[in-house]
């Protein structure tokens, strides 16, 4: 199979690149530069925000033939970089993947929402950059429009976890953790996640390839794959720091003014319109079209080996919030949750 990913240096397409390498792929990787590809891939450079910036995709990029079985596109910003792409590709691609998000689900969105759910607005023609949902969903209106309907595979991501992470939200509680001390560890322990390891997700995604998939899948694991408890102590034991979980429970949380999802990654009140939204989904088609979910101690124990490859320090996208709770407000609301 000879597979373009635009993109291919960063978490998710890096995943895809290192998966479909794996399988003995041919992968073609087109990016700007700023972030080395995966060794074996064949590179070519251009950005696609620029005029003329898709240049090097010319006549499928010099690859013999004039081009590939297949595009995986993980564009996040304006959607007409992702209509400009289809729009050269459409004669020398067979299948247009679009790594879109649950975020394209219209809010709010109760707990068992499927694929036919409402979505949220968007425009692919002479789109500029609006907002996170409505830009992937432009995404994926562009990449239907160009490929047609049987040729283009739109993946609803949710949560995405593991290796490589550039958003910050595992690698903050492995390295919160690591430090030791009493952690405010949000309630309840039981409280279900729903998440994807990313290496899943490549998988996947790869496997639909094979299989000519078209239309959309929401693609995380089924709600309660794992627990808020499940993941901290996979976390703790790990880390092998002199850790002490201190369950919290959410009213004394948000009591004190810290944003869930944001100041604790991952973590939302239950019977929360949140939780619902982002540890509810129905993945039923997924599950049935291949999807398998790896344990949540593997993605921890593989995400801090990866941490501590790299120096402890992840690496931050630009265009997401850091996240993470500072220290004196966790020191604060353990104090105060003992008195």
């Amino acid at each position: 199979m000879r597979l373009l990913l635009l993109g291919g240096t960063e978490f998710a397409g890096r995943a895809v690149a290192e998966a479909a390498l794996g399988r003995g792929w041919d992968v073609t990787v087109f990016h700007r530069g700023h972030h080395r590809p995966p060794p074996g891939v064949r590179s070519l450079h251009g950005d696609r925000t620029t005029p003329d910036g898709l240049a090097a995709l010319a006549d499928g990029g010099g690859t013999g033939d004039g081009g590939w079985d297949a595009v995986v596109d993980t564009w996040s910003a304006a959607p007409r970089a992702v209509r400009d792409a289809a729009r050269l590709l459409r004669g020398r691609a067979g299948r247009y993947v679009y790594v879109s998000s649950c975020s394209v689900y219209a809010w709010p969105r109760g707990a068992g929402y499927t694929e036919d759910a409402p979505l949220v607005p968007g425009a692919a023609a002479g789109a500029g950059q609006r907002d996170y949902a409505r830009d992937k969903r432009g995404g994926e209106l562009a990449a239907v429009e160009t490929f047609g309907a049987e040729r283009s595979l739109l993946v609803r991501a949710g949560l995405i976890l593991g290796p490589y992470e550039n958003v910050g939200r595992l690698p903050w509680w492995l390295t919160r953790i690591a430090r030791g001390g009493p952690v405010l560890a949000p309630g309840p322990r039981e409280l279900p996640l729903q998440y994807i390891d990313v290496r899943d997700l490549a998988e996947w995604i790869l496997d639909s390839v094979e299989r000519e998939a078209s239309g959309p899948y929401t693609v995380v694991s089924p709600p309660g794959h794992a627990t808020m408890g499940s993941l901290l102590d996979a976390c703790a034991e790990v880390t092998g720091g002199p850790a002490e979980l201190r369950w919290t429970d959410p009213e004394v949380i948000l009591a004190a003014g810290i944003e869930p999802w944001l100041h604790l990654p991952v973590w939302l009140p239950p019977d929360s319109e949140g939780h619902a939204a982002l540890h509810g989904a129905d993945v039923s088609r997924a599950l049935a079209a291949g999807l398998r979910c790896r344990p949540v101690t593997e993605t921890v124990a593989d995400t801090w080996h990866w941490l501590r490859g790299i120096g402890s320090a992840a690496p931050q996208r630009p265009d997401r919030p850091t996240v993470g709770l500072a220290p004196e407000l966790e020191a604060k609301v353990l104090e105060a949750s003992e008195s």
